[in-house]
């Protein structure tokens, strides 16, 4: 039987936690995703976004590393990146 404490032994806690974020080219983008991290990762520096756009421009992929404190932290900064509007997939 698996409890919650047992998917926190997957990862030792507090972890660099690498997340990509693959969403529509706007000129928002990359910052607006910046932000909703930092708001829940105050040691996120969104200067450390590695950005790639597409071969097409029309979608932008990123990769964020949060310093994740909890399995439960790190599902509250994937359900943020999940409910913005021009995020299409988070990895």
């Amino acid at each position: 039987m698996t409890t919650a404490n047992d998917k926190d032994e997957i990862f030792a806690f507090p972890c660099d936690f690498p997340i990509k974020v693959m969403g529509r080219s706007t000129p928002e983008f990359t910052r607006e995703i910046g932000a909703l991290v930092a708001e829940r990762d105050p040691a996120f520096k969104p200067e450390t976004i590695e950005v790639r756009a597409s071969s097409s421009g029309n979608y932008t992929g990123l990769t964020v590393v949060v310093h994740a404190q909890s399995r439960a932290h790190l599902d509250d900064i994937y359900r943020a990146l999940t409910a913005h509007p021009d995020a299409k997939y988070v990895l």
